[in-house]
């Protein structure tokens, strides 16, 4: 498994260097994009990935946002004690200025800007527009069916919904309906992630405890943003179907490694944290402590 990591770091590595292309779901194309409920547009950039993966993160089934006035103006209301998210977006302003030979000359300047959203789970009274939902049709790979079969003290696996996760406390892992999934490819590559977070549990490999508390975009939640997928991305190459995730997996690993400052010094160190995690799910257990292979 070691030629596997390490061609895998690389490859990942590769295409952070040579830029990549945007993260997307691998459950529901189109149909699971953010979007603002009133506009009916997508947001862009990196308020399209922190918007999913809170959406995710929080269990929301919609995929719709809005302001607290949207939400008033369409006849509800953001329950109390909701929390709201930033969206940034750039705004242009024109300033006049004088040149070395004292013409007045404009001069247009960016400033940051943001504004607050909620989900519309948040919300109460709103009414969203109706998304298709899309469903497919694929064949189990069974090596990827061994691999999660196989596990060392596997956490309770849930289908159903519409969101992925895996929730500490309870110790479950919980991923939408397969037919929700285009591909095989793409459900194992998202049951993998999770697995890999859940190897983080105290009872495993002892990452961090289940009580402690998730903040969404943190550097520790970013940091096992980082673990889990390297960690999807090596069991993916160990099952054969790496060809149809490396792309999504860097493109995701760009993503968080954006809100860690850019330090791709970090996917090397969250390597070395997925290997472990793949290892365990591969049956070659760790002692708690994480460093020493156990005697099995």
């Amino acid at each position: 498994m070691a030629d596997v990591y390490e061609i895998i770091t690389e490859q990942i590595i590769k295409r952070l260097e040579a830029g990549t292309v945007p993260w997307h779901c691998p459950w529901g194309g189109r149909n699971s994009m953010p979007r603002n409920a009133v506009s009916q547009a997508e947001y862009r950039g990196i308020n399209s990935f922190i918007l999913h993966q809170l959406r995710l993160n929080g269990g929301y089934e919609s995929r719709y946002w809005l302001t607290f006035k949207q939400a008033k103006d369409r006849g509800g209301h953001v329950r109390k004690g909701e929390k709201s998210t930033p969206v940034i977006f750039w705004k242009w302003y024109d300033r006049e200025e004088k040149n070395n030979a004292g013409e007045p000359t404009k001069q247009r300047l960016p400033v940051l800007r943001y504004y607050s959203v909620f989900n519309a789970d948040q919300c109460e009274g709103v009414t969203t527009p109706q998304d298709d939902s899309e469903s497919h049709e694929w064949e189990p790979l069974t090596a990827c069916e061994q691999i999660v079969e196989r596990m060392p003290d596997r956490p309770e696996i849930r289908e159903g919904g519409v969101v992925a996760g895996y929730v500490p406390a309870e110790d479950v892992v919980r991923m939408p309906l397969r037919s929700r999934f285009p591909s095989a490819e793409g459900f194992y590559a998202s049951l993998f992630h999770e697995l890999t977070h859940a190897t983080g549990h105290e009872t495993r490999l002892n990452r961090r405890p289940s009580t402690d508390p998730r903040t969404f975009g943190d550097d520790a939640y970013s940091r096992e943003e980082l673990v889990a997928e390297m960690g999807a991305a090596f069991l993916c190459g160990h099952a054969g179907i790496t060809p149809d995730t490396i792309e999504n997996a860097a493109s995701y690993i760009d993503g968080w490694l954006s809100v860690l400052r850019a330090d791709s010094r970090l996917v090397i160190q969250a390597a070395a944290q997925a290997q472990k995690a793949a290892d365990f799910i591969l049956g070659r257990t760790w002692d708690n402590d994480g460093e020493t292979p156990a005697k099995v």
